[in-house]
């Protein structure tokens, strides 16, 4: 696959859209974007266009980073009970 297709955001699904991707296949795009703009390889249009695509993915990592964490935080607090309290 050529860094270019990857690196302008032609894989996956932008975010917004019905359906999203994971974070970790989010995570990998940035990783790809990452890369390839490393390489210097890429015209400053596709440049930009990829270093959209990452802010756009960085946005939506950092916020299913940020529901993961609240969900953790929900069960450290007890607030789900033990299936095994007398409580449940």
């Amino acid at each position: 696959m050529p860094a270019s297709t990857s690196a302008g955001g032609q894989t996956g699904t932008p975010p917004g859209s019905p359906s999203s991707p994971s974070f970790e296949e989010a995570l990998a795009d940035l990783e790809r974007i990452a890369q390839a703009m490393e390489g210097g390889n890429l015209s400053l249009e596709e440049s930009l266009s990829a270093y959209k695509r990452g802010v756009e993915l960085l946005k939506l990592c950092q916020g299913q980073l940020a529901d993961a964490e609240q969900r953790v935080q929900v069960l450290e607090s007890g607030t789900l009970k033990d299936l095994n309290s007398p409580e449940a």
